[in-house]
């Protein structure tokens, strides 16, 4: 993308002008100049329906940095197959608790709007994100042993601590991830 675009702000403006064509509602923070200003700003409110954040080399550092916690973070392509039911398992677990993890969805192969289509496919979804940028260079900032199979899901525990796990967790690896810290 030209950057001229992104030092003018005139790549908000466009954005947002087509999520308003297409009838969709701007992301929060669109406007702000720094590319994660509005990515990051984790309220335990669910995202504004058809958002979908960027997802770049440096988001997944600040994640585990300032992110929320416990969170879970399911990463899926829209071709995934057994992506949903992945999230599922992870939504199961938190679904009757007073206190609710953060889950989140990070699509891989789409972005904006094509990705918010999948949305539906993620009951109890906090929050969307889609990859931004070269894709092999972003999953080697996540983790560089990712063998790049889907779904691949990261439980980000209240100490800070990580399980990774490609297809849906195992009840075990659910009940750590939600231990009190």
């Amino acid at each position: 993308m030209n950057s001229i675009f992104k030092s003018t702000g005139r790549l908000s403006a466009v954005l947002a002008i087509g999520a308003l064509a297409l009838g969709l509602k701007a992301p929060p923070g669109l406007a702000q100049a720094h590319p994660h200003a509005g990515a990051h700003n984790h309220s335990s409110r669910t995202q504004a329906a058809g958002t979908v954040l960027p997802f770049d080399e440096k988001t997944w550092a600040h994640l585990l940095q300032h992110g929320p916690r416990p969170a879970a973070y399911v990463f899926t392509t829209s071709y995934c197959s057994t992506c949903p039911a992945a999230f599922t398992a992870v939504h199961q677990a938190v679904k009757n608790r007073k206190t609710k993890p953060e889950l989140h969805a990070v699509v891989m192969d789409v972005t904006g709007a094509q990705a918010w289509r999948h949305a539906a496919h993620f009951e109890g979804m906090t929050r969307m994100y889609a990859f931004d940028g070269f894709e092999p260079a972003i999953r080697q900032a996540i983790d560089p042993s990712w063998p790049n199979v889907t779904p691949y899901v990261v439980l980000l525990d209240a100490k800070g601590q990580t399980q990774r796990v490609i297809g849906p967790p195992s009840a075990a690896a659910l009940k750590r991830w939600l231990s009190p810290a």
